[in-house]
């Protein structure tokens, strides 16, 4: 059994025990809650104090490895240029389209209230200080401060600055950064790893807890939760399609049926690297040459999460709402940067992994609490479904667009882009 069915088995074994306590055995419920709240707050400690060394570790070394694919060629740096885009763009639709969905679609105030006090410990972070002092504060006086007090932001500004710093310094002094911040990064991987091994036992207190206090009304918000976000997932994979067929300037029925045997293999295996010789014979279905195809492509595995920015950016501001962290414009702008960024790093991890380490940042940059997402990656299975199946639409997509400018690369340089990635 793979661990986050495991997990997700764990949460519904939780919620139906707390729920099933609650309504036959109420004070039997009150001491088992008692019980488990350490436990599942132990086990969410040990997942929180991974998140600031992993996501300053991924930051930089991401940098690094998108720096030396850019200077592969000119048709690597047009993909990673458009990736960027596409990125920014998923944070900046997730920014619009949550708070419609939650305005024509809210979850009950009475399922709200009943698991703000289940989590106990999980208060809102906000309310986010005036945007002259929001952007005062962004270059830390202190980068060790800033980490202790998870200040997010602050620490990707410091960690981009280093990075881009470490490729200018090049030689062995670069290579002995890098090398370092990917033992940092495996180290932390292995780690969180093992915290996500007793992930069952963590979130099963945690479920345990949450279904005694919240009843039966805990199952609903979850549902509306994985709907909410994996809408979010959907709208924007269904603007792949018109990049395709006017950007790549092919038929959409042409598109929908290339890129189909794609997503029914993400849909299976939750894996673009496993769908990446798929995605090759779909692009050149539509007449993209392999010299394209087989740059872009294994590219756009390794640093292109298109749904990523999107669906980590709802659930922050799924978590905020619930908790009654009011949004700004400003605030939002400020998710959309921090969403973005996060999203480069974390592309080749495990939706698990990623997810905390995605999510937590932008989560704390816009006021919203940390800690309901040691229960929400119980059920990250299902929305992490749409994830790959939008990440494989976009990776056709974006392969196409850049097919229709790959005249303007000369054939014996895409050549060897091609065998340089081999």
């Amino acid at each position: 059994m793979s661990q986050p069915t495991r997990i997700l088995l764990s949460l519904i074994a939780g919620l139906v025990v707390g729920a099933l306590l609650a309504a036959y055995a109420p004070s039997g419920a009150t001491i088992a809650a008692d019980w488990a709240q350490p436990i599942g707050q132990a086990w969410l400690n040990g997942l929180q104090m991974t998140i600031v060394p992993l996501v300053v570790a991924l930051l930089i070394t991401g940098v690094a490895a998108t720096a030396e694919a850019a200077q592969a060629g000119r048709l690597a740096a047009r993909a990673i240029a458009l990736y960027v885009i596409v990125l920014a763009l998923s944070a900046t639709a997730a920014a619009i389209l949550t708070p419609l969905f939650l305005h024509f679609a809210p979850l009950p105030h009475e399922s709200a209230t009943a698991l703000r006090g289940a989590l106990a410990g999980a208060e809102k972070i906000g309310p986010v200080p005036p945007i002259g002092d929001f952007l005062a504060a962004i270059i830390p006086a202190n980068i060790v401060k800033a980490a202790a007090e998870n200040a997010f932001l602050s620490l990707i500004i410091f960690s981009l600055i280093f990075a881009f710093a470490m490729t200018r310094v090049g030689g062995e002094a670069q290579k002995l950064l890098t090398d370092f911040f990917k033992a940092l990064r495996d180290v932390m991987l292995v780690v969180i790893d093992w915290v996500l091994w007793v992930g069952p036992v963590g979130v099963f207190a945690l479920a345990l807890v949450v279904g005694a206090k919240a009843g039966t009304g805990a199952f609903g918000a979850l549902i509306h939760y994985i709907l909410i976000v994996a809408g979010v997932g959907l709208a924007v994979t269904i603007f792949a399609y018109p990049v395709a067929v006017f950007g790549g300037r092919v038929r959409l029925g042409a598109y929908t049926r290339a890129a189909l045997p794609s997503q029914a293999v993400a849909l299976s295996t939750q894996s673009s690297l496993a769908t990446l010789p798929v995605m090759i014979e779909g692009s050149g279905k539509l007449g993209v040459p392999v010299a394209v195809s087989g740059v872009t492509l294994p590219l756009a595995v390794a640093i292109f999460r298109a749904t990523g920015p999107a669906m980590n950016f709802a659930v922050a501001i799924y978590v905020a709402e619930w908790f009654g962290v009011p949004l700004s414009p400003a605030t939002l702008a400020v998710g959309v940067v921090v969403a973005t960024l996060t999203s480069l790093g974390s592309v080749s991890l495990p939706g698990t992994v990623s997810y905390v380490s995605a999510i937590a940042p932008v989560a704390a940059t816009i006021g919203a609490p940390v800690s309901p997402l040691g229960l929400l990656v119980a059920v990250e299975t299902l929305p992490d479904i749409m994830r790959t199946v939008g990440n494989v639409t976009w990776d056709i997509a974006a392969t196409t667009w850049l097919s229709r400018r790959a005249g303007k690369v000369p054939l014996d340089e895409a050549d060897a882009i091609l065998a340089h990635d081999s």
